[in-house]
């Protein structure tokens, strides 16, 4: 784990010297996000979605004029609503940004997950999801921001018999870039 975190800070570390536009910032808001079961949802199983919240730290390192790249730290409180079906994620967003407008940025990434409490819960500690999102410049510095992710790795432990879960999470956010 030392090492991994190691990496990823000398792989951060290389982004400042080569970017010409290196912004950092927060953002922090409201998450709805569900399980999709396969094939179906369990009995006496309530797959309500569950209201939480996020918050988190990024880079913004610009690669061209129209392209940056962002990768992220958030904690994000993601599952269902049920007390046995939440799961509340540290995650790595590796975000690319497409800037479409002067104010509006679309975003495209890989977001890996790991579990940030109880182990032996039935959940697996990791988890990678697929990322889409739109971003919206209200001043030089603040932004708000929606996005979906859908996970792609099934969030149950593999001795659960031919069931999936998968994670889907919509997060409205409000940030602020330094």
């Amino acid at each position: 784990m030392k090492k991994t975190i190691l990496l990823f800070t000398l792989f951060l570390a290389s982004f400042y010297g080569f970017s010409q536009d290196a912004l950092y910032g927060v953002r922090a808001g409201y998450t709805i996000s569900n399980l999709d079961f396969e094939p179906m949802v369990p009995a006496g199983v309530e797959n309500a979605h569950r209201n939480g919240f996020f918050i988190g730290f990024f880079g913004e390192y610009g690669l061209s004029n129209t392209l940056a790249f962002a990768p992220e730290i958030q904690f994000s409180a993601e599952g269902a609503k049920d007390q046995n079906l939440r799961i509340n994620y540290i995650q790595m967003p590796l975000f690319f940004k497409f800037q479409i407008s002067e104010n509006f940025t679309l975003g495209l990434g890989p977001v890996a997950s790991i579990k940030g409490h109880e182990y032996n819960d039935g959940f697996k500690n990791f988890g990678f999801s697929g990322l889409g999102g739109l971003e919206y410049m209200i001043s030089e510095e603040f932004f708000i921001d929606f996005r979906y992710s859908y996970g792609l790795t099934n969030v149950l432990d593999d001795n659960s018999a031919n069931l999936e879960a998968k994670n889907t999470n919509m997060q409205i956010g409000l940030g602020v870039k330094f």
